[in-house]
This record gives structure tokens, sequence and C-alpha cells, in this order.
């Protein structure tokens, strides 16, 4: 009787690991459907299937990634309104999180035994900060300047809170170790000369790329230094005007764009008449996606075969288009770069990463000591045929689970370029895609203070081209 209660348990045991591992498995990759028509320029297939899946995704884990697809490519086809019913739900759920100052470690516990994609997508600060800027855009497209200023004072608000959640971050994932019962494997494995060199190999690619600063976003910088000039109604819009464009030019040094936009703020707190400008603002290319590199982790267990962990790592997107030709009247420019987002998610990616490293290892590290015990009961209560299936089952398990978190808002652009022109008289602005066929002619409304908004997603896809009233 004992060997058949016993037996009974074993069996059940191993059951529960294959459903566990049946679960959560599929990458944020395979499951998103509108990348391929997004590439393409074809929003209109793109749109249906991001809100498909957003809607299915609400208030479940994933709900905030979807939500923010969503709204991005609702946007890129000029549904403002939509756009931002997207972003309100995205942002209520981030604020939501936020709000727990103290993420609860039980909360992920279910984690530990399946992957890092299995906890909830709580926003990284680089999207709290792009969501705000956004729907302060979207705002301006409406003409509501006044709701347009409290979404990029709450952008602001979200780079000024983003030091302290990474440090917050940090002691928290520290915290979750010390309570961790394999504390020393984990700290074992993190150390392990092997396990560091193919780190340090994996993840050498970031440091080429330019770091603006921790949380900084020269977009959104700027978005705020224009808002604050068109829209200001006193000196103290135009000081925080002028700060604005002052940091944006020390992360664009060769910007003469940015430059020219202080001297125009100089004139105008001088009292000089500003002369009628329309500004071009480029979003160029596709945003780095994640992908997945295996690196083994040090066996610490007998009767394992298999003790590996998947990895994220940030894949660069080629593809994008060089710049715009402006033309205008007698005026010539082309497109020069504000923002690197490539550089903006790197270096958000590389605050992240010690975190990742530990609660992977740590989750590696809980699934072997499962898989170990369950293969030392096996071996106890059938033998050597049965500690051999278990090894075999486990090793599948172990497989089958080893994905990495591979959610990142892949709708945001590479990159973010600028041109600056004084409105022609005609109104009739020419934009030229550099190398590219893709060419739009844009009549101007009336206004002091102009914008143009360019969206391309590949040099072998469409330009969406977008025009606002800013004074």
């Amino acid at each position: 009787m004992r060997l058949h209660v016993r037996g009974n348990f074993f069996i059940a045991a191993i059951l529960l690991v294959l459903a566990s591992g049946l679960t959560g498995c599929s990458t944020y990759n395979e499951q998103n459907r509108f990348a391929a028509p997004w590439m393409q320029g074809d929003l209109a297939t793109a749109e249906k299937e991001a809100t498909r899946k957003a809607d299915k995704a609400a208030g479940s884990k994933d709900e905030i990634i979807w939500r923010l697809e969503q709204a991005a490519i609702l946007r890129t086809a000029g549904k403002y309104d939509e756009s931002n019913a997207a972003f309100d739900q995205a942002q209520e759920k981030i604020d939501q999180y936020a709000e727990r100052a103290k993420v609860k470690v039980g909360a992920e516990a279910g984690a530990l035994f399946s992957n890092q994609a299995n906890v909830p997508y709580r926003g990284r600060s680089y999207d709290g900060i792009m969501l705000n800027t956004y729907r302060a855009l979207n705002f301006l497209a409406k003409h509501d300047l006044d709701k347009a200023r409290v979404e990029i004072i709450r952008a602001y608000q979200r780079q000024q809170d983003a030091v302290e959640d990474n440090r917050r971050r940090i002691e928290q994932t520290q915290e979750a170790l010390d309570k961790e019962k394999e504390k020393r494997r984990i700290e074992k494995a993190e150390k392990d000369p092997a396990f560091r060199g193919s780190v340090k190999q994996t993840y050498s690619n970031l440091d080429s790329l330019k770091a603006y600063g921790d949380y900084v976003n020269p977009f959104t910088v700027y978005v705020d230094g224009l808002i604050f000039l068109a829209g200001a109604v006193d000196n103290s819009d135009l000081e925080r005007a002028r700060k604005s464009f002052e940091r944006a030019a020390t992360f664009t040094e060769n910007n003469k764009f940015v430059k020219a936009d202080l001297d125009a703020l100089e004139a105008a707190v001088r009292g000089t008449r500003v002369e009628k400008v329309t500004y071009v603002i480029f979003e160029n290319g596709r945003a780095p996606v994640r992908n997945q590199v295996r690196i083994d982790i040090p066996l610490f267990f007998t009767r394992l075969s298999y003790l590996g962990a998947a990895f994220p790592t940030l894949e660069l997107q080629g593809g994008a288009l060089s710049a715009l030709k402006v033309t205008a009247g007698g005026t010539n420019e082309t497109t020069a770069l504000l923002a690197s987002m490539d550089s903006v998610i790197a270096q958000d990616f590389k605050n992240e990463l010690p975190s990742i490293i530990t609660k992977t290892i740590a989750a590696t590290v809980a699934k072997g000591a499962a898989s170990y015990a369950l293969n030392e009961v096996a071996n106890q209560e059938g033998g050597g045929i049965a500690g051999l299936i278990s090894q075999v089952g486990t090793a599948v398990y172990q497989l089958a689970v080893n994905i990495a978190d591979l959610r990142t808002w892949t709708t945001l652009p590479k990159e973010i370029q600028i041109a600056r022109i004084p409105t022609p008289a005609d109104r009739k602005v020419d934009l030229h895609a550099v190398g590219s066929a893709q060419h739009a002619v844009v009549t101007l409304d009336e206004g002091l203070v102009n914008l143009i908004y360019v969206r391309s997603i590949s040099a072998g896809g469409p330009m969406f081209v977008s025009q606002m009233k800013l004074k």
C-alpha cells in the first residue's frame, strides 16, 4: 500500500511538471501577428491584429504591452481618439503597478517554475515616457494645447521618477535573493567564469550605442520645449522652453535646428516678432526587438542532464531611411538626428540586465532543484529505468519552459529626426526620402507655428504624413 501511494504521488508530480511546462511557452515574438503587416505599412491589417490581441489580453499579465502596440498603430493611422483610449488603458495599469511601491515577491513565485515571461508586464521606464509624449502629440493633433501640456509634464515627471524606480528594482531583487533558499547556488552561478564570459560576449554590442544618461529621452525633452514655446502665456513658460531646448542641445550637439530654436526663443524673450515657422518631425524605422540566447548554467545537481537558461538579447532593426529632404520656397534642408530610440531602449535594457540575470538564474536553479527532487524519487522508487525516464522527462520540461521574456514595444521608431524651416508663402512643403522613391507634398494650414509629422516604418514601405498647428 505504501508503494502504491508513493507511486501515485510520483506520477502526480510528473504530470504537474509536464502540465506547467505546457503553459507560457509561446514567446512574445511568436504571438505578434501584426509585426509583418506593420513593417510593410499595411496599417489596416496591423491595427486589426493588434486590437484583437489587446482586447483578448484585457485583464491579463500582458495587457500593457499589447495596448501600447495597439495605441501606436492607431496613432500612425491618424485615429487619435482611439489611440488615446488605448494609451489610457495601458497607463491605468502602469500606474497601478507603480503605486505598489514594493513588489510582492509572492506575485513572482510562479515564474520561478516557468519563465520570466509569466510575470506581469508592468511597463518599462521608456514605455511610460513615450506613452505620455505620444498622448501629448495626439492632443496637439486635436488642437488641445492644454491637455498636451499636462501630458508632456507627466512625461517629464516619469523621467525624474525612473532613476528611483531603477534603484528600487535593484533593492527588490536583492531582497528576494536574500530570502531564496538556493541563494548560495545562484550566487555561485553568477560568479562562474564560464558563465560570466558568455554573458560579456552576448551583450558586448550594447556598449557601441551612445548613452544619453539614465532614462533621458531627447525627443520628449524637445517636444516639451516646443509645447511650452508655442503655447507660452508668460515668461515662466518661455523659461521652461529654453531649459528644454538647452537640454536637447546637449544630447544633439550637431543639430543646427535645436540651436535655431534657442535663438528664436531668445528673440521672443526680447520681444522680437516671431516669424512663421514649420517643423518636420520624422519618425524613422523600427525599434529594437528582443530575441533570446541560451547560456548554460553550472550543474549543481546530480541526475540532471540539462541546466540552461534563456536570456533576452536586444536586436537592432535595419531597413530604415537615412533622412528626409525638405524643400519649401527657396529653402532646402535635410532632417537631422534628434533622438536614437535604439540608444534609449538599450540604456534601459542595460540598467535592467543585472536583475534579469539574477532572476533568470534563480528560476533556472529552482527548476533544477525541483527536477533533481523528482529524479531522486524516481530512482528510489523505480530503480534505474524509472530514474532514466524521469531524467529524460525533466530535461524535456527544462527545455519546454526555457524561454526568455521577449516583451518589448516594437512599434516605436528606431530614431527621430527633425527639421525647421520658415513657412513658405505658398504653404507648400515637399518631402523627399533620401535614397528612396518615397515622396509627399504637404499644403500647410494657416498658422504661426506648424508641425508636419512623418512616420516611415521601413525604406520600402509608405510614408504616413500628418500635420498640426501649434499656434
